[in-house]
């Protein structure tokens, strides 16, 4: 009977070794640039709107406004201008805005096939734009509208640019979809922060080997010039 009893227990040790263990989910801390912020009372509200980039720049841009203004975000990846018309009065919500710096078309210009959540070979069969030049344009002006709704500032900040290898995008893309934005913006008179041109002028600011991204020296390069115009356009005083 201790036999048995005991070559049960040996049979269920060696189950039990052989069962493949699940990989513990570890939860993953969100994106500092995303944690809501308090107010601090008696300064101007501004709303950063845009992609990864924006993402990259948000704290420096807080950190050098400190004492300036109440510097928030939307709290996720702006990505393409379908997404922002379906989330815009969300994001503005009910608050009073007095700034308001936005960007989108890295993810625009991105090329997709079926899945849009991934990239493409824009030289492969089916491949296109996440969304087209025109409809780029047109979505472009609806958000405007909307955003001039609340009256606040409204900043636009140009797309940087797309070096050359990068993945599931056209080298220079960004220009034809900047120029688009730039009709878009000069019909409803708003400013544009020329990003891309101050980003340009300091090529190791961005990540090598085509990535569009920027290293944290970078994202704090494009803050400082993000900063010095969003300080530009707060109100008087």
């Amino acid at each position: 009977m201790k036999f048995i009893l005991l070559l049960a227990l040996l049979t269920t040790a060696v189950a039990l070794a052989e069962t493949p263990k699940k990989p513990v989910k570890r939860e993953r801390k969100p994106n500092p640039s995303l944690v809501k912020v308090e107010d601090v009372a008696g300064l101007p509200r501004v709303l950063l709107i845009g992609d990864s980039i924006s993402m990259g720049y948000t704290l420096d841009v807080r950190e050098l406004l400190k004492g300036k203004a109440n510097v928030h975000r939307i709290p996720t990846n702006g990505g393409p201008t379908t997404n922002g018309l379906k989330n815009i009065k969300a994001w503005l919500g009910d608050s009073k805005w007095d700034v308001i710096h936005f960007n989108w078309g890295l993810h625009d210009l991105k090329y997709i096939q079926e899945d849009p959540s991934k990239r493409a070979d824009p030289k492969a069969a089916g491949s296109h734009p996440q969304v087209a030049l025109a409809d780029y344009e047109k979505n472009l002006a609806e958000l405007v509208k909307t955003m001039q709704a609340t009256g606040a500032k409204l900043i636009w900040c140009n797309t940087t640019h797309v070096a050359a290898g990068s993945d599931g995008r056209v080298e220079s893309d960004e220009v034809k979809y900047n120029e688009a934005a730039a009709r878009v913006m000069t019909a409803a008179g708003v400013p544009t922060n020329d990003l891309r041109a101050h980003a340009l002028s300091k090529p190791d600011a961005q990540l090598p080997d085509g990535n569009v991204h920027y290293s944290p020296a970078g994202s704090r390069y494009l803050a400082e010039k993000v900063a010095a115009v969003i300080s530009e356009h707060l109100p008087k005083k």
